[in-house]
């Protein structure tokens, strides 16, 4: 009966240890944090904004970029993080998504294009991870590397004047505001390829560009690093690229914009 009972009570724990494995792997979705909801703000519609990117690497065509997709491989997919920090390392996207705290967030994503549309982003604060890393004194900046495939990205072939890999950078204040999402889903779901899966970034006050996709280094360092697009026109595309109607583009206003899926009609910023 004692062997009988150690039998039992072996199968529960191998039992329980299982449930424990299966809850261990998080699935989306994630619950929406209210605090991060837009009441006065519609949802763009999904399809509309899955068929409209801007993903250089794979397309200038912004209805194209989904169709040449297919060869990007995401998965396994890890990140380097490094530079000025006590604690280097290589994650996995997947360690992340398991042991980071998920949630959802409702954020108006505004282009320097002068069109914008309101999205529900997955994923977790930039600062969790940065805290993880524990950056140096003399770290001012945030450095953020996208991969660079030239057999699975059409695009870097078309375009081999430009100064690939694409780069961007924060001050890390900013890298560190809460607002500053590593997202890795939207719509409830895993990132898609064009929307710069598995994992990106995004801040949601500064223009689209700034919202670096398909993330394999962060790098902590004291200088302002350059970025692809202040390199190619500074004028154009500062390093600091905070969304202001007051501050026109070189070549357009930037006090109204139009909606996606919603072109005719232009609302102020």
């Amino acid at each position: 009966m004692f062997l009988k009972e150690l039998g039992f009570l072996g199968a529960a724990a191998l039992m329980a240890r299982a449930l424990e494995a299966a809850e261990a792997t998080k699935k989306y979705p994630f619950p929406r944090t209210k605090e991060y909801e837009l009441p006065n703000l519609k949802m763009s519609d999904e399809n509309e904004v899955a068929t409209w990117n801007n993903f250089y690497e794979f397309s200038t065509g912004k209805r194209e970029v989904h169709r040449l997709t297919g060869k990007f491989t995401i998965d396994p997919w890890k990140i380097e993080v490094g530079g000025l920090c006590e604690k280097p390392m290589a994650i996995d996207v997947k360690e992340l998504i398991d042991t980071m705290p998920m949630e959802e967030r409702v954020y108006r994503f505004r282009c320097v294009e002068a069109w914008s549309m309101v999205v529900p982003w997955t994923g977790f604060e930039l600062r969790k991870l940065i805290e993880k890393a524990q950056p140096k004194a003399e770290a001012k900046f945030v450095r953020f590397v996208t991969a660079l495939r030239r057999d699975e990205m059409p695009g870097l072939v078309k375009l081999p004047e430009y100064p690939w890999p694409y780069t961007e950078g924060l001050r890390m204040d900013e890298a560190m505001h809460p607002l500053t999402l590593v997202a890795t889903g939207i719509y409830g779901k895993a990132m898609p390829k064009q929307h710069g899966a598995p994992v990106r970034i995004v801040v949601p006050w500064k223009y689209g560009y700034k919202s670096i996709k398909s993330v394999v280094k962060i790098e902590f360092v004291a200088k302002q690093p350059a970025t692809l697009w202040e390199s190619l026109a500074p004028e154009e595309y500062p390093f600091e690229s905070n969304v202001n109607p007051n501050v026109p583009h070189p070549r357009w206003s930037q006090a109204t914009e139009w909606m996606l899926g919603n072109q005719d009609v232009r609302v102020r910023t």
